[in-house]
């Protein structure tokens, strides 16, 4: 611990207590393989909500991996804004091979936790079928990073592939246990291949990336963490300096159950994750060591190439 770190530590705790089960998942199975679309420069939608704060960073990062981004702006100061939002949102979905929720705090993570605001708008049935249209019949993928995830989860795409309403045994993230945001950076290892986002890095490989987030905690019930292990959808596990899984702070920031960072759909086409892996550049992070490139984008805009 550092002499700063001591004398409010009682107060201002840097640390959380850990608590439950954790070990290295792995799941080693057939790799989804590229299949050539022909697809010179894919299309990736980000839509924008009142509070959204990654949509520059998510853009640059999928435009330097040769993609088109088209930043969506969701208006909602009126009635007939909402209305013409919800028709152009629906033509530009059926546009674009790639869905991509960025992060920020969309809503104020209000009411009652954070991606409530980008759920409800993306149930609406005209949203909703384009969103599995572009997943179940037109081989597109969607991505979702810290607000984006809380917002698929809530979503059901992850990890259950479909839009559905939100059970009570179902997975959600909720308060860090530190109880307060976190921004800080963690190391990550791969869990799966069983996803075209990870088709140029492979298992048990580690990344460093930054997290801010004050709903990053992945907690399920025992019955549906065994479904998403065994299924191969734990993507991506916080882990220690050893490169173990592990629920101790500062390494695991939030408390996540099983040390998961993120999950895929059963399909692999969506991944969550709460890492911002778009938060990379040159000459970033140069006084904390370790590999910051997942090859998330370029993984994404390859599958259709």
């Amino acid at each position: 611990a550092y002499a700063f770190e001591s004398t409010l530590e009682k107060i201002y705790p840097t640390t959380a207590l850990a608590t439950g089960n954790v070990g290295n998942i792995i799941c080693c199975s057939r790799k989804i393989e590229h299949v050539s679309k022909g697809l010179v420069k894919p299309e990736v939608l980000i839509p924008v909500f009142p509070g959204t704060n990654c949509e520059y960073d998510t853009a640059r990062a999928f435009e330097r991996a040769g993609a088109k981004a088209n930043i969506f702006v969701i208006r909602n100061q009126s009635s007939r804004d909402i209305e013409e939002s919800v028709e152009e949102l629906v033509k530009a979905i059926n546009k674009a091979q790639i869905l991509a929720f960025p992060g920020g705090f969309s809503g104020g993570d209000e009411p009652d936790g954070s991606g409530k605001f980008i759920a409800t708008t993306f149930r609406n049935p005209k949203i909703a079928e384009a969103v599995m249209d572009l997943l179940k019949h037109r081989d597109g993928l969607a991505l979702g990073i810290c607000n984006g995830f809380q917002a698929l989860i809530k979503l059901g795409l992850v990890p259950y592939g479909e839009i559905i309403e939100q059970e009570a045994k179902a997975p959600t993230l909720t308060f860090n246990n530190i109880s307060r945001h976190v921004s800080t950076m963690v190391k990550v290892r791969v869990a799966t291949n069983k996803t075209p986002w990870f088709n140029q890095i492979s298992i048990n490989d580690e990344f460093m990336v930054p997290v801010s987030h004050g709903e990053g905690r992945f907690v399920a019930s025992q019955e549906e963490l065994e479904k998403i292990i065994k299924n191969g959808q734990v993507a991506t596990q916080y882990v220690d300096n050893l490169g173990n899984a592990t629920m101790q702070s500062p390494f695991n920031p939030n408390g996540s159950m099983y040390g998961i960072e993120g999950i895929i759909s059963p399909d692999g086409r969506v991944l969550g994750k709460m890492g911002h892996a778009e938060r990379i550049d040159k000459d970033l992070y140069k006084n904390v060591e370790g590999n910051y490139d997942m090859k998330l984008f370029e993984s994404g805009v390859r599958y259709f190439e």
